[in-house]
């Protein structure tokens, strides 16, 4: 396993120089999220706070002052979200020291979502919340644009996963000849999903700036509410209902344990009905939108499982073959529930 990333003692007092935190009373490390973005729990007399170092990769200047741009307008809609601390000079809301790019923000307590029903409705009412602020918003910069509906990187990353799952050493007794068979089976479901998103006109919705990570790794939950939305390195120009079937997915899939295979083929019905029942409440659904929400599950499962994959050959320690295939389990049973899970509302 990769070794988190830490800051050094003089790396770290070059960066808080920047800053106006009064008196610490302790820093201590903050082990979550990406091993190469280290992050450190700061307590002063004035409050508590999160210094964060960008991981390469994830430290796109442009991408970075978007993403800030975009939270400092949510932070004025009192849109639940840890607050950017700016810096003593300039008021800047990064600091750039020998080609690392730093945040700071506010430390904002809260805990795990926990799978009960009224923290997955308020999750969707987060979100369409969230939709509703930013439907007029103007960004003063062009937004990045992406979706994991038709992605044209996939048949890309589907011809890299047979190396990186490293066929000489075939997973669950698997042969060659079954991997590809799979691969194939998941390049097919995702296109019949794609083809029945485009034709209830996907390409006809308006787009506007989505989250494009929606999932409760991404919140801090008090007493079963959303008490904060925290990674906006996502964000993106994109239809609406990109978000809410991802969300939609995120907050009903049924897994557990360190074996896939074991893992249900099913979504939780109520927890999916909950999702989209919260969305409701504040933003109206068009049917066709909701008739869409099964298909861009499947779209948006088959992509970040592939991605994900295609990279490291695992997927968050387990075995990747095995993964994939929990994948199809998981498509074909939505593809023979769409109607029922849709037509209920």
């Amino acid at each position: 396993m990769t070794e988190r990333e830490k800051f050094a003692a003089d790396e770290l007092a070059m960066v808080l120089s920047h800053y106006d935190l009064g008196v610490i009373d302790a820093i201590k490390e903050f082990a979550h999220g990406s091993r190469k973005s280290p992050k450190l729990l700061i307590r002063t007399k004035r409050g508590a706070y999160l210094l964060k170092r960008r991981a390469k990769g994830r430290d796109d200047p442009a991408r970075v002052d978007f993403g800030h741009g975009l939270q400092l307008y949510l932070a004025q809609k009192h849109f639940p979200l840890p607050h950017l601390i700016r810096t003593r000079r300039g008021g800047h809301t990064v600091v750039r020291l020998a080609g690392a790019i730093y945040e700071l923000f506010e430390y904002l307590p809260g805990g795990p979502y926990d799978n009960s029903l009224p923290a997955t409705k308020d999750a969707g009412e987060i979100l369409a919340l969230f939709h509703h602020l930013l439907r007029d918003y103007t960004p003063p910069s062009q937004p990045p644009v992406g979706s994991y509906h038709q992605s044209r990187q996939l048949v890309e990353r589907l011809a890299l996963l047979p190396a990186a799952l490293d066929r000489t050493a075939p997973h669950d007794g698997a042969e060659p000849w079954m991997i590809d068979e799979l691969l194939d089976s998941l390049r097919t479901v995702y296109e019949n999903a794609a083809s029945r998103v485009d034709r209830l006109g996907f390409a006809n919705w308006p787009r506007q700036i989505a989250h494009g990570d929606w999932h409760p790794g991404n919140m801090l939950f008090h007493h079963q509410r959303v008490a904060a939305v925290i990674d906006y390195d996502s964000t993106r120009l994109e239809p609406r209902v990109g978000d809410l079937a991802n969300g939609t997915l995120q907050f009903s899939i049924l897994g557990g344990g360190p074996d896939p295979s074991a893992w249900p083929a099913e979504v939780d019905p109520g927890r999916f009905q909950h999702f989209l029942d919260g969305y409701a409440a504040l933003e109206k659904v068009d049917p066709a939108e909701l008739r869409a929400v099964p298909w861009l599950m499947i779209e948006a499962l088959v992509t970040e499982s592939v991605f994900h994959i295609a990279a490291t050959g695992s997927f968050a320690h387990m075995d990747g073959f095995a993964f994939l295939k929990m994948v199809r389990r998981k498509s074909d049973w939505i593809t023979a529930q769409a109607e029922e899970l849709t037509a209920a509302r």
